[in-house]
């Protein structure tokens, strides 16, 4: 069992209020999930997170197979930072934190997925399809965002 990382980093055209205001609804990431993943939020959720919120998804991640993924906001640090951990899903453990920085090129929004995948061994033996897979979902999230803020890479 291996404990595994993956980052991702965006500059936003945006001020750090509106990127806050964006990324801190539950209800945006559905629009910049693909539309494979069959990404759906459960229940109600309000419209600003906060620690202690817990989410219930239900996702398509292999195959079509729907499968429940909860997660809890751990953290904010409001407009700067916030950690999302799942509490049910697919991997035996995800840890993901959300970054803002305000820079002379607009705002970093810097993404780091501390990840443990199941089945042990095994688990790592499939790990370069599940990294394939993270990149293609953060690359998809990448050209959306870049839709809706004007965004450079």
């Amino acid at each position: 069992m291996s404990v595994h990382s993956f980052e991702k980093k965006i500059v936003l055209q945006s001020t750090l209020p509106e990127a806050w205001a964006f990324f801190c609804n539950p209800e945006n990431l559905k629009l910049i999930t693909p539309d494979e993943m069959g990404f759906d939020i459960v229940g109600e959720v309000p419209k600003k997170m906060y620690p202690g919120l817990l989410i219930r998804y239900i996702v398509k991640p292999l195959f079509g197979i729907p499968t429940t993924w909860v997660t809890e906001i751990t953290h904010v640090q409001e407009p700067n930072f916030f950690v999302d951990e799942q509490r049910v899903g697919p991997y035996n453990m995800w840890h993901h934190q959300h970054h803002f920085t305000e820079t002379p090129e607009g705002i970093l929004m810097h993404d780091i997925v501390t990840y443990i995948l199941p089945f042990g061994f095994l688990g790592d033996l499939v790990h370069p399809l599940v990294k394939n897979k993270l990149n293609r979902i953060f690359d998809y999230r990448t050209t959306k965002i870049e839709q809706l803020f004007g965004n450079k890479k």
